[in-house]
C-alpha cells in the first residue's frame, strides 16, 4: 500500500495532544481517586493505554494500574476475555477501558465481559477515534477524535515511532 492510498488524519503532533487532553478528562472526572485502572485492549488498544497512563500520571497525583484485555476480536464469544492482573486489584476502583478505534462497539462490549464479575466503582470507554457506527450500546466517556466515515471506510491507527491515524 502506498501512502497515497490513505488520508493522514492525524499526525503524531495531534495524537499526542488528543491522549494529553484525554488524560487531563480523566484527571478532571477522577481527581479524588488514588488509583484509576487502564485496562487496554490487546493490540493497539494496550498500546494506547500505556500512553494514557503515562500522561495521566505525568499531569497528576494518580497512579496507574494498568491491565491488558485478552479477547479474540474477530469471533470474541468463542474464548475467554480476561485481563493480565488479578481481578481483586480492580475491585472498587475506576476502571477505564481504552481501544483505539471504537467503530460497532462489539469488541469494546466484549471487553466489558471480566470487570463484571467484580465489584467496580465505574467503567468508562476510552478510544482515539470515535467512527459512531454503534451496533452495540457502547459510548465513549473519553475520545480523541469524532470521524464521520462510511462503514466501508478503514480507520489505521499507528502508535510508534510513526505515530498517525490514517483513512483507507
Amino acid at each position: 500500500m502506498t501512502v497515497s492510498d490513505k488520508t493522514l488524519i492525524l499526525d503524531a503532533r495531534q495524537v499526542k495532544q488528543k491522549i494529553k487532553r484525554m488524560a487531563y478528562e480523566i484527571y478532571e472526572n477522577h481527581s479524588k481517586d488514588r488509583t484509576v485502572v487502564i485496562a487496554g485492549i490487546d493490540g493497539q488498544g494496550y498500546t494506547l493505554s500505556k500512553l494514557l497512563a503515562k500522561e495521566l500520571e505525568a499531569i497528576s497525583p494518580i497512579k496507574t494500574l494498568l491491565t491488558k484485555v485478552h479477547l479474540n476480536k474477530t469471533e470474541p464469544q468463542q474464548d475467554t476475555v480476561y485481563i493480565d492482573c488479578d481481578l481483586k486489584e480492580v475491585k472498587k476502583r475506576v476502571i477505564v477501558v481504552v481501544d483505539d478505534v471504537l467503530n460497532t462497539g462489539r469488541t469494546l462490549a466484549y471487553s466489558l465481559k471480566p470487570f463484571l464479575d467484580v465489584e467496580v466503582k465505574c467503567i468508562e470507554i476510552a478510544v482515539l477515534v470515535n467512527r459512531s457506527h454503534s451496533s452495540f450500546p457502547i459510548l465513549p466517556k473519553y475520545t480523541g477524535y469524532e470521524l464521520a466515515t462510511t462503514i466501508k471506510d478503514h480507520v489505521e491507527v499507528v502508535l510508534g515511532k510513526e505515530t498517525a491515524v490514517f483513512l483507507k
